[in-house]
């Protein structure tokens, strides 16, 4: 009789007890939710300052408060920033600015990364991190001897000025990441076919590396349409005006409409926000295959 209940028991000793499996599942219920709640919080707490921002652009006032008047909205700060401000011809050199300064930066730095990594001569790892280190140097330390350059060329207050200084050494180390993943038998069987480097290069390399080129494409839209400190060195004229020096503008010398700077602010944060939500899956696969290749 011994021999036949110790098996028994043996099974029942091991198996786990069925509330401690439903008070896990509950932990992890709760857990999930406060993480839930906590990040919804964060988000919420983000977005404060772009909601505040919108719903201010559509009231007139000339002081800061967090009181909201909803009969009080209109939209005559819109009307009055591309009627009397001159904001759509801002909104159009700052466009074509950023229009220039992507293709020379994608045009340039693919280039670039291509000869960097696939047709090696003898130096160019030595002088491809001597280009890198100089994204270590602050860019208000040019800014002197770059307005003399733009100036002896007769460049200054043209959208060329502007978009010149976007193409620097960060897309060529980022295209270059991303080009370590291409084989090279996959170009060498091209050569074979009779393909010359610029062949391979449109043909087989462009496409490979489209996703790190839209992820350049939005860093560089970035950085161009919110630049401020070099397009007021160089534009005196006030038809050259980018959306940027524009929004400053709107600010008064003794009193501020409130009101019509933060319709100015909308419309400049709602362009780049817009292009992010477009391209934003190609942009994170870009960004994350440039961090794990090589």
């Amino acid at each position: 009789m011994t021999e036949l209940t110790t098996p028994h028991r043996s099974r029942a000793s091991n198996s786990p007890p069925a509330d401690g499996h439903r008070t896990g599942i509950k932990r992890s219920r709760t857990g999930n939710a406060v993480w839930a709640i906590l990040l919804s919080g964060l988000v919420l707490l983000a977005l404060l300052p772009f909601v505040f921002m919108a719903v201010t652009s559509v009231q007139e006032t000339a002081r800061m408060t967090a009181l909201l008047n909803p009969a009080d909205f209109s939209l005559d700060n819109y009307v009055r920033l591309f009627g009397e401000n001159r904001f759509a011809r801002a909104l159009l050199n700052s466009s074509i600015v950023v229009v220039i300064g992507c293709a020379l930066n994608i045009v340039v730095c693919s280039m670039a990364a291509f000869a960097f990594e696939k047709k090696t001569f003898p130096g160019s790892e030595v002088v491809f991190w001597i280009y890198v280190a100089t994204m270590m140097v602050p860019g208000q330390v040019t800014l002197i001897p770059l307005y003399g350059i733009m100036r002896d060329l007769g460049l200054l207050n043209t959208h060329i000025a502007l978009a010149l200084p976007v193409v620097n050494a960060f897309g060529v180390f980022l295209i270059r990441q991303f080009m370590k993943g291409i084989p090279d038998d996959l170009l060498d069987a091209a050569r074979i076919d009779g393909a010359s480097d610029f062949r391979i290069f449109v043909r087989i390399i462009l496409p490979l590396v489209k996703p790190v080129i839209i992820a350049l494409t939005v860093f560089t839209f970035l950085t161009t349409w919110n630049d401020f400190l070099w397009p007021l060195v160089s534009i005196t004229e006030a038809e050259m005006e980018t959306v940027t020096l524009a929004a400053a503008n709107l600010q008064g010398r003794f009193t501020t409409d409130y009101g019509l700077v933060m319709a100015g602010a909308t419309v400049t944060f709602l362009v780049p926000l817009i292009l992010y939500v477009v391209l934003q899956k190609q942009f994170v696969e870009g960004v994350v295959s440039s961090g794990v290749k090589g």
